[in-house]
């Protein structure tokens, strides 16, 4: 069982690895959108380049913070019957959840998405704009890094469940946000 406990923590760890690092596409965001609006109205100039890199920034710190927010219980969750049960149940909610919904999305998303990346490296995909980002096979790319990322952190919390509904482990205090 300790096998297990180090597994789930070290999908943990990067996972908070992960999404701190990208958590700083979000300043980037803020500062290209900042220079795109004193450059269109202050200058009277555009450039398609940097609006589409704010397509890419979107793409890496929702995509690849997917994982990240699942760990910390950032996802909007349907909690009538979850918000006040015990960490039993909890535990066994989550392990289902992970089991019969996540992983099988996971795989969805990899195996649809499979094809789409495939050919896009193939040809090395770019914009349609001769002034883009001429890298559209690596934003494509993002979409099989999510699936196995969410995939990894989702068989770290059917492990922590696991272990919790063995008695080995005791349940996360963190909270899923209200809304």
């Amino acid at each position: 069982m300790e096998t297990l406990r180090r597994i789930a923590h070290g999908i943990d760890r990067f996972s908070d690895i992960s999404g701190k690092s990208v958590a700083w596409s979000a300043l980037a965001l803020v500062i290209i959108q900042f220079a795109i609006v004193v450059m269109r109205y202050v200058f009277g100039v555009s450039s398609i380049f940097v609006q589409e890199s704010l397509l890419y920034l979107f793409a890496t710190l929702y995509m690849l913070g997917a994982a990240y927010t699942l760990r910390h219980n950032g996802h909007v969750r349907v909690d009538i019957f979850y918000r006040g049960a015990k960490a039993r149940w909890k535990a066994w909610v989550d392990l289902f959840g992970v089991l019969l919904l996540l992983l099988p999305m996971c795989f969805m998303v990899w195996s649809t998405g499979w094809g789409y990346v495939a050919a896009s490296w193939a040809v090395h995909e770019g914009s349609r704009e001769t002034s883009g980002i001429q890298a559209v096979y690596l934003l494509k790319t993002e979409t099989l890094i999510f699936a196995a990322m969410v995939a990894l952190q989702g068989v770290a919390l059917g492990l922590h469940s696991l272990l919790v509904l063995i008695g080995r482990e005791t349940p996360s205090t963190e909270q899923a946000p209200r809304l």
